[in-house]
């Protein structure tokens, strides 16, 4: 027994569509870097080991407390959270996309009852039963590649949020590790004007006791006392910059931060923080970075949109059909004899639509144009954040060893300088400009070592390191993703 001619037509059409099927999305091709080949630090060494893109962020970081804080905040943050479910989304929509490739059928079951005319009040019935191709969802027969060009803009999309995503968690581990930091940094500052603070009010009792006896004049205690409260003041600000740190880690974390977490982990003895990291050539670098691949991505979205919007000026073919059984009777619908079908090809051809076609060809074509600025753009601005933080690792070491031998030699002079006052020979004057200058030495040191630490940090992020991948989805590898 032969199929009916439905059976066989469906498939040939269906082998039609695939085969006949083109594409008009222009060829693409990645705009070359508008950077040097080579970073301006001429220092900087070429990597021979895995990049920093290759190095988990829990290699580069070598407190257990900060990996700690890190995790915390990997679970927990709100916007790797946005992040996370801003590719749920675009996953779905591609998914929507493909599904237009395909035909919607539907199981159909319909019944009609209506007069024939007004003189014999007549009625017909009509019953239907069986699969369906609806009017409503008819499928487009994509011979010049418009479903497909959108599929393909739909798939870059998703890809693009799966590099926001990384690129989010990347500036989220910078951000916690930076943030911390600076906690670590405001609590050692707190301390030294703490411990400045005491020294200065002892400076000022000695000082009124002395005065009080008639050995020096208002003029050095009034002085003793404008260096104390100056203390007292620098001792507040402080406390208040690491309650500050505190609040802002935990809205990085999204949760309290415990206590214990809130120190170094070996504060008595620290040892190195952060990994050292090789830096390698531009073009191999800046390839790496999630935020320039996610420009990547909307460009060859933006250069899809151009074939959806080309395929716009040709006809649009469609096709609506039904297979099943009917009858004018509904006992008799299920019996033999009743099988049939329908098959409504259709085809759109525009002829007058005002402009829009070309119009929307246009803001297809404008569109790519932008994104490749935006492209173009993630470059420089990714090679110039490169090249800071080389400068930062060049110069911000010296400049930390210079500043704690000039601390080294300070805290000498005003060991001597209180020795001298103590025993007459100097001024409280010179006592007090050496206690000065001191204190603001080693705040100098403090402040250096956190700037160079965070730009470390820094330097790990700008080179497209953190990004751990995770478990590939059931339904990613379905999609080939």
């Amino acid at each position: 027994m032969s199929k009916p001619l439905f059976l066989r037509t469906l498939p040939a059409l269906a082998a039609a569509a695939v085969l006949a099927g083109c594409s008009l999305i222009p060829s693409y091709e990645r705009p070359a870097a508008p950077v040097a080949s080579q970073w301006p630090d001429a220092n900087a060494a070429v990597a021979t080991t895995p990049s920093a893109a290759d190095l988990d962020w829990q290699d580069f970081i070598g407190d257990a407390n900060l990996r700690e804080v890190i995790r915390l905040a990997l679970a927990n943050n709100r916007d790797l959270r946005l992040a996370v479910l801003n590719i749920e989304q675009t996953r779905a929509q591609y998914q929507i996309r493909r599904a237009d490739q395909l035909p919607t059928v539907s199981a159909a079951i319909t019944g009609s009852r209506q007069s024939s005319s007004e003189i014999d009040k007549s009625i017909t019935s009509s019953y239907t039963a069986g699969l369906s191709i609806p009017a409503s969802a008819a499928w487009e027969l994509d011979f010049f590649g418009r479903l497909g060009s959108l599929k393909e803009a739909a798939l870059a999309q998703y890809l693009a949020t799966e590099e926001a995503r990384k690129a989010t968690q990347i500036s989220l581990i910078a951000s916690v590790a930076s943030t911390w930091l600076s906690l670590q940094a405001n609590t050692e500052l707190l301390d030294l004007a703490q411990r400045t603070l005491a020294t200065r009010e002892d400076s000022l009792r000695l000082s009124r006791l002395r005065f009080d006896n008639g050995a020096t004049s208002s003029l050095d205690l009034w002085q003793a006392e404008s260096l104390a409260a100056a203390a007292r003041a620098t001792a507040a600000q402080q406390q208040r910059l690491r309650a500050q740190d505190i609040n802002a880690l935990t809205l990085l974390l999204g949760q309290t931060v415990p206590e214990p977490l809130l120190r170094a982990a070996n504060a008595t003895q620290p040892t190195a923080l952060f990994k050292d990291l090789p830096v390698g050539l531009p073009s191999e670098v800046l390839t790496r970075r999630p935020d320039i691949r996610q420009a990547e991505q909307q460009l060859i979205a933006a250069n899809a949109n151009i074939g959806a919007a080309r395929a716009a000026f040709f006809p649009r073919i469609t096709l609506t059909a039904f297979a099943g059984s009917a009858s004018s009777n509904l006992d008799n619908l299920f019996k033999s004899g009743t099988w049939g079908w329908t098959l409504a090809p259709s085809a759109l051809v525009p002829i007058f639509d005002g402009g829009r076609n070309r119009a929307n060809l246009a803001s297809a074509r404008a569109g790519r144009e932008i994104a490749v600025a935006q492209y173009e753009k993630a470059i420089q601005t990714a090679f110039r954040e490169v090249a800071d933080t080389l400068a930062g690792r060049a110069t911000l070491g010296e400049q930390l060893k210079a500043q704690q031998a000039q601390a080294t030699a300070e805290d000498e002079r005003a060991r001597l300088a209180e020795l001298r006052y103590r025993n007459g020979v100097a001024s409280s004057l010179d006592l007090l400009d050496a206690q000065r200058s001191l204190f603001a030495v080693q705040q100098l040191v403090a402040q250096t070592r956190l700037a160079q630490q965070q730009n470390q940090v820094a330097l790990y992020k700008v080179l497209g390191g953190g990004w751990t991948p995770p478990v590939q989805k059931a339904e990613d590898k379905q999609a080939g993703l």
